[in-house]
């Protein structure tokens, strides 16, 4: 070996990722946008009357109960859990809610009892899986047969009418031109993003999700964890089923019926994954705009309603297959 040859140093290898992990980080970040980006162009071609400012207005007050109770099913699902029952819980709610509100006591005191219902049954939800050690999925679909009966019997199986001014204005009324329940999602979306984003308790969610046993070696305490996340997904589910109710201008003890099919819709065709640990709000939020999108179209052009559920199954098919291939790329 010669003098020159000593004297060549050794590059390092480049920190750059490659061409081909770059485009997939890209399609990762910006896959879901670019494609409600696409669906709604097409929609926009197809029909005449989907870009106008109230067919919008109509797709945002419909997707803002599954939006809500989407945010709080991607607490649960990060922490790689499920709940089967938001949509029992619902109804619960907004029934509980509706009598307080006939009763006289007031907007803030209806609403109030609408979300408590719905996180003390969170609660039972929480205390079965964190404490029990339930299964999830077990927890809460045995949940969902309970709350859906509780609904039935705290009325006699009918429904709540003649609500006032004030509460119908949750799910009818406008702050300028857009609908209070819009207002009311974006605000949850936004505090519940924060917390997810900004807090130590968001960084445990993760952590918890993401590999339960090293949470737990660290100091988290898991089981609060795990059990905070359902309170959470049942105070969402709560409040949900208020606006619900206020919007059909009456709580029905049928409502919310498969509306947990569609906040799982939401949270995975999302990006979080049905493993735990990896996901966001705002990936929720576009899976959520994207059924309510999909819905719309659909009606637009007078597609069958049982169509709209099969391409919805497709849907999730579709997402959780992406998931598993990104875990195999890892």
């Amino acid at each position: 070996m010669n003098a020159k040859t000593l004297a060549t140093p050794t590059l390092p290898a480049s920190t750059h990722p490659a061409p081909r992990s770059q485009l997939r980080l890209a399609l990762d970040r910006f896959g879901l946008p670019l494609v409600f980006i696409l669906l709604c162009l097409v929609m926009a071609f197809a029909s005449e009357y989907f870009m106008t400012w109230r067919n919008w207005m109509d797709i945002l007050r419909q997707t803002s109960i599954n939006g809500i109770l989407a945010v709080g099913m991607t607490y649960v699902i990060l922490t790689k859990g499920i709940d089967l029952s938001v949509g029992s819980i619902l109804a619960f709610a907004g029934l509980c809610s509706a009598l307080v509100a006939t009763q006289g006591y007031g907007l803030l005191a209806a609403v109030s009892a609408g979300m408590f219902a719905g996180a003390m049954l969170g609660v039972v939800n929480g205390f079965m899986v964190a404490n029990l050690s339930i299964p999830p999925f077990v927890a809460t679909l045995g949940m969902l047969s309970i709350a859906r009966g509780m609904t039935f019997i705290l009325n006699d199986g009918s429904p709540v009418t003649d609500l006032p001014e004030n509460y119908l204005a949750l799910g009818i009324g406008k702050i300028g031109p857009v609908g209070v329940p819009v207002v009311i999602f974006a605000v949850v979306a936004l505090i519940f993003w924060m917390v997810l984003r900004y807090t130590t308790y968001g960084r445990y969610v993760y952590a918890v999700g993401g590999n339960e046993k090293s949470a737990r070696t660290s100091g988290i305490g898991v089981r609060k964890v795990m059990f905070s996340v359902y309170v959470v997904s049942g105070l969402l589910a709560g409040l949900a089923g208020v606006v619900l109710s206020a919007r059909t201008t009456s709580a029905l003890p049928q409502a919310g019926t498969s509306y947990e099919l569609d906040a799982i819709a939401a949270v995975v065709i999302g990006g979080t994954s049905l493993s735990g640990g990896t996901g966001s709000i705002v990936g929720t939020l576009f899976g959520a705009l994207l059924i309510g999108v999909i819905n719309n179209g659909l009606n637009l052009l007078g597609v069958s309603s049982y169509y709209q559920q099969v391409a919805k199954g497709l849907i999730i098919v579709f997402a959780v297959l992406i998931d598993v291939w990104r875990k195999k790329k890892r």
